[in-house]
């Protein structure tokens, strides 16, 4: 096992992993720009170490400083978290022929999953279904006559990235071309895909080691976002049947061992609610932001076992050791305002009490007297309910909200609660528009201008 661990991270993940390493027995470096000097996570690491300033490209995305932070520390292994670095092959490939042990599949399997237009060409191969999909678009014109051969309604989407950014749906021709205008085709890589409109999101959580067993964790669902991104999450999914699960299961199965994949990762499907007919999305080559409900329905702490992979270890238990109990959601806090078309809302924490008690647990990567800073992700705190059944889980949810004291900044938290309200959602009539479909116009309603483009947009 590694003695020393630095997590090229902050926030709610560098604070997660530096829990799962005290656990084992490793010492954390925090790495940390000039505006998280007080961050938590600088905090509660065993050494801290400066790599810039708060640009994330010059700081947290700054390759070179990172493994001389390790190289300065004396840490054996990096751990990337998810976004920033922890899909970029060449940080991988980088950590390692610096010596170092990259937590996280190697990077020839990074650049492999990366590639969304050769891994879909993969798992083809595999077998696995997919979506009508083009080759990479070459021009506008040329994007309005591939749509036209796969058949509208069609999605636009980055063969590189992930996130849910940069991705499009278009009806009809006029609208693609207004996506077009959007994106920079010629020098972006981008293709499309036939879209499904009424779609669940559905991911399957796996391990592997270096031996060749792999596992799966069950499934969660994910169907509730808000433009394409992620926003509540909950394991195991209410539209599933058993016959269901063990074939989307078994496809993931399937995926992973077609690359020879090794480390946790996700395999996330989409369904046909009409039809009931899985297809592949892609294969996630990272730990999770919604990780934390597989945990709690399962009991296996993937953050601990995804380091004790990359230590070399073989896992400790079969397919048939694991098992689901009960049913767990989560809800991500964000700092931004819902009554104001989303905008992030960065400050100064003034108050801060997270829920307790029985069967409620927070990650979070602030407390009250930080600053939650404006250069990077909203996110400052998931809350996980679990319960006997969804029922019962989304009360304790409810409560836990009820529960949950921010002030200084505003949160997400009372769209969650709207949510949690909603009768549909009650009942388990979700897709991926829901948000869309069933929550206030008023709430809802984009802003005019594209987060992307403005100063305050969070790079993370």
């Amino acid at each position: 096992m590694f003695k020393r661990l630095l997590i090229a991270n902050r926030g709610e993940i560098a604070v997660r992993v530096i829990q799962a390493c005290q656990e084992l027995g490793i010492e954390t470096v925090a790495v940390y720009s000039d505006v998280d000097v007080n961050a938590l996570h600088v905090q509660l690491a065993d050494f801290a170490y400066h790599i810039g300033p708060a640009d994330a490209a010059k700081s947290y995305l700054n390759m070179d400083a990172i493994i001389m932070a390790a190289k300065a520390t004396k840490a054996e292994a990096i751990h990337p978290g998810y976004g920033f670095l922890s899909e970029n092959a060449d940080f991988a490939e980088k950590v390692t022929n610096a010596g170092l042990t990259f937590v996280g599949p190697s990077a020839e399997i990074i650049r492999q999953v990366g590639d969304k237009d050769a891994a879909r060409a993969s798992m083809k191969a595999a077998g696995l279904p997919m979506t009508a999909g083009s080759p990479p678009i070459t021009s506008n014109e040329n994007a309005c006559q591939l749509a036209v051969e796969i058949g509208y309604p069609v999605i636009l989407k980055p063969i590189s990235g992930g996130g849910g950014k940069s991705m499009y749906i278009a009806l009809n021709d006029a609208e693609l071309r207004s996506a077009l205008n959007k994106v920079d085709v010629e020098h972006s890589s981008f293709y499309l895909e036939n879209y499904i409109s009424e779609a669940r999101h559905i991911e399957v959580q796996i391990m592997a080691d270096n031996f060749g067993n792999i596992l799966h964790l069950g499934e969660r669902e994910c169907s509730l976002q808000r433009r394409n991104q992620k926003i509540l999450e909950e394991s195991p999914s209410s539209v599933l049947t058993p016959k269901m699960r063990e074939t989307v299961c078994s496809m993931a199965i399937r995926a992973a061992k077609s690359i020879f994949y090794t480390s946790v990762g996700t395999v996330e499907f989409l369904l046909d609610v009409k039809t009931g007919n899985f297809y592949f999305m892609e294969i996630n080559p990272r730990i999770q932001v919604e990780h934390a409900v597989t945990e709690m329905v399962t009991g296996i702490d993937l953050v601990r076992r995804q380091i004790r992979i990359a230590a070399g270890e073989p896992l400790n238990k079969k397919q048939v050791d694991v098992e689901s109990t009960g049913h767990a959601i989560e809800c991500r806090i964000n700092a931004e305002d819902p009554n104001m078309c989303f905008r992030p809302s960065p400050g100064f924490i003034d108050f801060y009490h997270a829920p307790g008690g029985p069967r409620v647990r927070i990650d979070s990567g602030v407390c009250a007297g930080q600053i939650v800073q404006e250069h990077y992700d909203p996110m400052i705190a998931k809350v996980i309910a679990h319960g006997r059944t969804r029922g019962d889980a989304i009360m304790i949810m409810r409560r836990a909200l009820a529960e949950f004291r921010i002030s200084g900044i505003k949160t997400n938290i009372s769209f969650h609660q709207q949510i949690l309200n909603n009768s549909h959602f009650c009942s388990g009539n979700i897709d991926t528009q829901f948000i869309n479909k069933r929550m206030t116009p008023a709430i809802v309603e984009e802003c005019e201008m594209e987060r992307e483009d403005k100063k305050h947009y969070f790079q993370q």
